[in-house]
């Protein structure tokens, strides 16, 4: 995790906006390497880790999680992120090897590559028996545009989302972030008029971290230093938690019979974990064990 990986939480001092701000570049770095993708999809799958962890750690706390799924048909297929209030962040994308020309204007197609026809979906486990899940129809495949709409419909709360992942010539991450401004209850009218104003003019979100990787940067340019009180510092970073164990529980919940079927044919089974890559070789012994746990 580099020392740039942070997230910053912050309030305006004259209590309308809530703000996040953040710098993942190592952190969509390392999805990138895990995933072996191409800019394309690394800048969808980017983006929908970088406003996972956005909204993450602005309506999670304690041992609290999420799981974001986003499915807008295009030729990326599906995407599934999980995130916690710790700064900690996976995912992975169906179609990890898509590339598309680029825009008309010289950026990556992400809209694209995600489509606009799907949903996207946010599960919220909180302690409770099942998921608190809720989902909206996609707006644009942007992503940014995408959680914004989430926000307003199924949080109520007003909010603007920024989100970004740039490249260098070799196509590999240069800088990805992204920040996340929420309304507050009572927020002044005139104050969100100057924000809706201000953020028309902002400055990309690569050309900001460009200037500076300290997300306070971020801050400063939307409100200016002394508008605004720090509230926390979160280090960010791409953290699977897979394990043999696990995925010894998953393949036991295979049915006896095909269980069988993979000891008599293959003699034993790999599992690649879709989030991190790792591999996990199971032997025969491995499997007979799991078989015998099973009739137990």
């Amino acid at each position: 995790m580099s020392e740039n990986d942070m997230l910053v939480k912050a309030l305006t001092k004259d209590q309308n906006f809530r703000v996040f701000a953040l710098n993942a570049t190592e952190t969509i770095k390392q999805s990138q390497k895990n995933h072996q993708m191409t800019s394309t999809t690394t800048a969808a799958l980017g983006r929908t880790l970088i406003a996972s962890l956005l909204l993450a750690n602005s309506a999670l706390k304690g041992k609290e999680s999420m799981t974001v799924r986003l499915n807008g048909q295009g030729p990326v297929g599906g995407m599934i992120v999980d995130a916690d209030a710790h700064g900690h962040v996976k995912g992975y994308v169906q179609h990890a090897n898509v590339s598309l020309p680029k825009t008309v204007d010289d950026k990556i197609d992400v809209a694209g590559a995600v489509g606009k026809d799907g949903f996207l979906e946010v599960l919220k486990n909180q302690g409770g028996a099942q998921p608190y899940t809720s989902n909206v129809p996609l707006v644009n495949g942007k992503i940014g545009d995408d959680f914004a709409y989430y926000l307003a419909k199924s949080e109520q709360i007003p909010s603007a989302i920024g989100v970004g992942v740039d490249f260098n010539k070799d196509n590999q991450v240069k800088v990805a972030g992204g920040y996340l401004i929420q309304t507050m209850p009572g927020a002044a009218d005139d104050a969100i008029e100057k924000l809706e104003i201000k953020l028309k003019k902002l400055p990309s979100i690569s050309t900001m971290l460009g200037e500076n990787p300290n997300p306070e940067y971020i801050l400063d340019v939307l409100f200016g230093k002394d508008k605004l009180d720090i509230v926390e510092h979160l280090p960010v970073s791409f953290e699977c938690n897979c394990s043999k164990e696990k995925f010894a529980k998953s393949i036991a919940s295979i049915g006896e019979k095909d269980l069988q079927q993979i000891i008599d044919e293959d003699h034993g089974a790999e599992v690649v974990c879709n989030f991190c890559g790792k591999q996990y070789n199971f032997s025969e012994d491995d499997l007979v064990k799991i078989m015998d746990e099973k009739e137990k």
